[in-house]
Formats: C-alpha cells, sequence, structure tokens
C-alpha cells in the first residue's frame, strides 16, 4: 500500500504483484478484492498513523498477523479481538528502505526529502 512511486518499485523488487494507493476503508476493501474476500495473510504496518492501524486490521484475514512499529496509535481490543489478528512489534531491519544518507546536523533536510518524495528514509549519521 503506497502512493510513492520509488517505495512501490522497491516493493516490487521483494515481489510485491499488485499495489494498492487506496486508504482507510477503500484501502482494506482494494486488499480484499485482491485476494478474493479473504484478506491478506500478514499486514506490515511501517509507522503509520492510527488510521494505517485500522486500514492493517481490516486488511488482514481472519487469523491473519500485522507487524507493527507502533508510533502514537492506539490498539481498539474490542476491534482487534473482533479482527481475530494478531499484532507483533519487534525490531526490523530497514536495509534498502534508506535511500538518503545525511549527518544529524541535516535532519531538517531529511525530513523534508521525504515529505517531498525525494526519499523513502533518510538515514541521519552523527
Amino acid at each position: 500500500m503506497s502512493r510513492h512511486y520509488t517505495r512501490q518499485d522497491l516493493a516490487r523488487t521483494f515481489g510485491a504483484t499488485d499495489v494498492v494507493t487506496e486508504r482507510g476503508d477503500e484501502g482494506a476493501a482494494a486488499v480484499k478484492d485482491l485476494t478474493g474476500g479473504i484478506g491478506a495473510d500478514r499486514v506490515v504496518k511501517c509507522v503509520g498513523t492510527d488510521q494505517a492501524l485500522q486500514q492493517a486490521l481490516h486488511s488482514a484475514r481472519p487469523g491473519g498477523g500485522i507487524a507493527d512499529v507502533p508510533h502514537g496509535v492506539t490498539i481498539d481490543g474490542r476491534a482487534m479481538f473482533y479482527s481475530h489478528a494478531a499484532v507483533q512489534g519487534g525490531r526490523v531491519h530497514p536495509g534498502k528502505v534508506f535511500d538518503l544518507t545525511l549527518p544529524l546536523d541535516q535532519a531538517a533536510e531529511g525530513y523534508k526529502a521525504m515529505d517531498e518524495r525525494r526519499a523513502i528514509k533518510t538515514l541521519l549519521r552523527p
């Protein structure tokens, strides 16, 4: 799920065959359409918004899993219960997702590059 062309291309290098650009309920519905109404076996939510977590819950199949990097989200126990999905967190190894490296004192430029879609993720070095 992405509206960022560089991220879409990177996802394809890892084997993605389809890209969903819709968000929220429309995004979850698109995933269900792609999976014959079942939902995804696994959903990875990478430091997104609360809306992204809700979309992940609605995109996973019953009994599916959601890998989450928590960032200012609240998990509604009732929604999780009815989704029958498991939510897991943990360390990730971003590797190729860092496509811009800057010194720490240029952090503002790194965020600007990501906002302007000139970078997927910026790695800041001390």
